[in-house]
């Protein structure tokens, strides 16, 4: 494979997910890095930024998971999932999940007169950020940058 060639890396049979992968993953981390920062220093801006970094990364898992059925489907051709597959498939469409309610809670947060995000959300992006590591770890045992795939 040509690593210069445009057509071989976009029509790759699984390439767009190993890719798009790490949008959603490092917009979410450093989303809820700025909220830390935001509850921290009192700074409106910074949660402005969480939120936004929040609203993307919550878009972009979209794509992802797309790329993620496509990639089963061809590179498996569908076949049943099992082991380190079936526990990432499960652990991305929980991380999505909870990215999605993250990014929620924030939107609600920022539609009240308060504009303050609850205090509950700080475990819940804690947990969130687990598991997106842990999805992240299984990825990384597929695609053979972990050990053998």
């Amino acid at each position: 494979m040509n690593p210069f060639d445009l057509k071989e890396a976009l029509l790759a049979k699984h390439a767009q997910h190993v890719v798009l992968v790490h949008f959603p993953i490092a917009l979410f981390i450093v989303g809820v890095f700025f909220d830390f920062l935001a509850r921290r220093n009192n700074q409106l801006t910074l949660a402005a930024a969480a939120y936004y970094n929040l609203l993307v990364s919550a878009v972009s898992t979209l794509p992802v998971m797309a790329t993620g059925r496509l990639a089963w489907q061809f590179q498996l051709e569908s076949q049943k999932l099992k082991g380190v597959l079936l526990l990432h498939l499960v652990f991305g469409v929980v991380a999505s999940a909870m990215i999605w309610l993250v990014w929620f809670v924030h939107f609600k947060a920022r539609r009240s007169p308060e504009r303050i995000v609850p205090f509950f959300c700080v475990p819940l992006e804690l947990l969130a950020v687990t598991v997106v590591a842990i999805t992240g770890h299984l990825g990384g045992f597929l695609s053979g940058v972990n050990g053998p795939s």
